[in-house]
Order: structure tokens, then sequence, then C-alpha cells
């Protein structure tokens, strides 16, 4: 199998598998999640994050070979995600921002008009731009126009485990959208992130089915394999389905003569 480079905001990666810092019942697991997973990418809420605390900063967990992708979650409008993502950079959290803005407070369903909107002002700030929407054609090429970095489409409402709902449409974004596209939200369990890979996504970002699992290390570990092994399927290509079956040998010769 050709290289199978990956290459994205300006980074080449190892790893397709995004993870996160939230839900984790001690902060103090994230490092041997970060190392199980195998992930090189990890997002925390800026609102979590308090660089003048010595103590209980959940910075301080994050293992320094991660590429930090902090995120604008709270932001309810553009305004608010571009004042979130500047102050970021300015507490020296980089250039890299992922865009949540939410002002939707039973499903958590972010808006587009508002996500394209601040993608547009950031970019020309000079911001790497990783905007999170549902999985819609037409918002994904605004924030493609406007000069994101990735689309981050949602599987299902955030933190609900209940894996690829929008699947009919994250194939439709697939083929037709050229930069990366990170499936964001709603994998649940190892095998979902499997098959959005085996799809053709470039990455999965997961965070709240490893981080409320039993046991978040092993399935850290598991969501690495399974994005690992999803992304092989996909390279390899896999064999077209058929209606009838088809035997895997000949049927015929095998007594004749007797």
């Amino acid at each position: 199998m050709c290289e199978d480079i990956f290459e994205i905001g300006g980074v080449t990666l190892n790893s397709r598998l995004f993870t996160g810092t939230g839900k984790y019942g001690n902060d103090a697991i994230i490092p041997d999640v970060c190392k199980a997973s195998g992930a090189e990418v990890i997002t925390v809420a800026l609102r979590r994050v308090d660089m003048e605390s010595s103590t209980g900063n959940v910075m301080d967990c994050i293992p320094k070979t991660m590429h930090l992708l902090p995120n604008t979650s709270g932001a309810r409008t553009a305004e608010e995600a571009v004042r979130i993502a500047r102050l970021a950079r300015a507490t020296g959290c980089g250039d890299w921002i992922k865009i949540e803005v939410i002002s939707d407070n039973k499903y958590l369903l972010p808006d587009g008009y508002e996500t394209a909107k601040a993608t547009e002002i950031l970019t020309k700030e000079g911001f790497v731009v990783f905007p999170y929407i549902n999985a819609d054609l037409y918002v994904a090429q605004s924030v493609v126009n406007a000069g994101a970095a990735a689309v981050m489409p949602l599987g299902a409402p955030i933190g609900t485990n209940r894996g690829l709902k929008t699947r009919e449409m994250l194939r439709i974004l697939i083929e037709e959208i050229d930069i990366p596209i990170v499936v964001d939200a709603g994998i649940g369990r190892p095998s979902e992130a499997c098959e959005a890979m085996e799809m053709g996504a470039d990455a999965c970002l997961v965070n709240t089915a490893i981080a409320t699992a039993s046991d978040p290390v092993m399935m850290a570990r598991a969501f690495g394999q399974a994005v690992k092994a999803g992304r092989e399927a996909y390279l390899s290509g896999p064999g077209a389905t058929r209606k009838l079956a088809a035997a895997s040998s000949p049927l015929t010769g095998f007594l004749d003569g007797e």
C-alpha cells in the first residue's frame, strides 16, 4: 500500500483520530487516553482554560506532543465565536480554531449561517479554521468558500453516542467536498468510526464515547484501531456487493467421472 500521508491545517499527522478533553471524571486520565488512542489532535473548550490558575487547569493534562484545537463552545453567534478565537490566540493556544456556534439548547445543533460568517472573518485573520456543521452540502460549500481548512459534519447530535444518523448526507459531503472531512459528534462505537472511515471520511473526532466509557483508556485504544482499520479498508477498495450468491470456489467438476 502506498504511504498514506494525512495533511490537515498545514500539519502532517500519523493518526486520523482526533479526541477531546470533556466529560472525564478526572482530567488526569487524559494523557493515558491520548497515548492509547494514538491521536495527535485534541480539542478543548476555551471556557475550560484558565491560564492563570496554578491548579486544576485542563491544559496541564494535555501532552505537549498533541496539536491543540481550541473550540468556541459556548458561542451563540459569529461575533462571540470570533471573540473566543481571538482570546484563544492571545492566551497562546495557537492559530487552529474549531468553530462551534450553537444557540439551540435542546439538540445543540450548529448554526450554519453564523458558522460560515465566523469562518470568513477568522480565515482573513490568519486562523486555521475547522467549522463544526450539520451534514449539509450548502453549509459545507459556504465554509469551504470562506476558507475553512476542513469540514466537521456531525454524525448525530453532540454527546448522544447515536452513531452515523446522517450517513447519506455524509456520503454526499465526502463525494462533493474537496477539503478534509472530519466526522464529528455522535459517534458512539468504534464500529461507527470504522464505518465513517470506510466511507471515505478523512478523520473522526471522538470525545463523549471515550470519556463516558467504563474504561476510557481501553475504549480510546479501540477507537484508534477502528479508525486505522476503516482507513485501510477504504484504501483497499472493497469488492462490489451482489444480490445473488456467488461461490468462492468452483461448483462444477469436483465429482465428475464417478
